[in-house]
């Protein structure tokens, strides 16, 4: 197969050939007429839901997470790490089992690239914790989550926790010493804390700045430690609701474009009307203006973003270029999160995963055109 456009990368106008993995990449010498630009597809490494279909759940069914996927697609999301949270043993090993096997049971599932397990192992407290709820929290435990793996079939990618726990640094240093990444995150932990953390491993942030009390030491704490930790990279929730622009902004610059990465958290509400929705064991609201909040409105409880609108709104907000804001959703994501040929572009011997999308400069709205997974096209408008 082949398909054509803008690089967002270079600037210049390519043609690539593709099969599941991109054979050869020709820079065009005669003008495309009206070309889309196009890109490596996104991957979000934090997925907790999509249009209405929540990840946590083990009731939900495989048609239906194949339908969110679908949904998904559209938005220009090729690879992602569908995300269980903080509930009690039985029903996080049934979550982990049920997206197991739908992975292998329907075309979509190649998009599941892996699971990220966040939490039970963070903060209990209030406002760190966040929309988890309380009761189910807990310290790291190597064989409850020796126990999670075999659930997941080995697809537990990527695990959030709290390193202030006594258990953290052996558990970080193990699961690292497996290849899992390791994301602090819902923490209250001290510098010196969050130090141990990265000796042991931990190599990536959770929604940096997200997750906090509402009031924090102003020269010593847990985000600025982790925004001067070098060897995190951070991932950051770019709705217009969860960070302020100035934060966001300090801390593009402080981590730098190459250590940021774009995430949605979305929930199940994303890509559905205002309402009432499950996330995990806690009811939610989707209000009408894109909040997802706990029924007392007391904090949000995930996101409604896509991808694509995570694209414009960096760019709009925080003011970087289509192409740094690009890499954010597609090269950064793949190292952070460690997935194999998605590291350096579009360049033969990667996946094909490809995106073709036309931006309005005006609004710094994307609109997707075409989707491939592998190789196959999984969505044209």
């Amino acid at each position: 197969m082949r398909c054509s456009g803008i690089s967002v990368a270079s600037g210049e106008q390519i043609e690539i050939f593709f099969d599941n993995s991109i054979e050869t990449v020709e820079r065009v010498l005669a003008d495309l007429s009206d070309p889309p630009f196009v890109a490596p597809g996104w991957i979000d490494l934090q997925v907790n839901g999509f249009a209405g279909v929540d990840y946590s759940s083990p009731e939900a069914s495989h048609e239906d997470i194949a339908r969110s996927l679908r949904a998904l697609h559209a938005t220009g999301v090729t690879r992602l790490f569908a995300t269980v949270i903080t509930g009690p043993n039985e029903r996080i090993a049934a979550s982990l089992r049920n997206l197991a096997v739908a992975r292998e049971s329907f075309p979509e599932g190649e998009s599941i690239e892996g699971i990220h397990l966040e939490g039970p192992y963070i903060s209990p407290e209030d406002g760190p914790r966040g929309a988890h709820p309380r009761r189910w929290v807990r310290p790291p435990d190597l064989a409850e989550f020796e126990r999670f793996q075999d659930s997941a079939r080995g697809l537990i990618k990527l695990v959030t926790l709290a390193p202030e726990w006594p258990e953290a640094p052996h558990f970080i240093e193990t699961l690292a010493g497996r290849g899992i990444v390791v994301s602090i995150g819902h923490t209250t932990a001290t510098s010196e804390e969050i130090a141990a953390a990265v000796s042991a491993g931990a190599t990536m942030s959770t929604h940096l700045g997200n997750a906090a009390h509402d009031a924090l030491p102003r020269r010593s704490n847990y985000i600025w430690a982790q925004l001067a930790q070098d060897r995190l990279a951070a991932g950051f929730i770019v709705d217009g609701l969860h960070l302020d622009n100035e934060f966001l902004r300090v801390a593009l610059r402080a981590k730098g474009i190459e250590r940021s990465v774009l995430v949605t958290d979305a929930v199940a509400p994303a890509g559905c009307a205002p309402g009432r929705y499950r996330h995990g064991e806690v009811e939610v609201e989707l209000t009408s203006d894109d909040r997802v909040l706990l029924l007392d409105h007391s904090r949000l409880a995930g996101s409604v973003l896509r991808m694509d609108r995570g694209i414009g709104n960096l760019m709009q907000l925080a003011g970087l270029s289509l192409r740094e804001a690009v890499t954010m959703a597609t090269r950064n994501p793949a190292r952070a999160g460690r997935i194999a040929g998605r590291h350096k572009g579009l360049i033969p011997g990667e996946r094909a995963d490809i995106v073709q999308f036309r931006l309005d400069e005006a609004t710094a709205r994307l609109r997707i055109e075409n989707v491939f997974l592998g190789g196959r096209k999984v969505y044209s408008a």
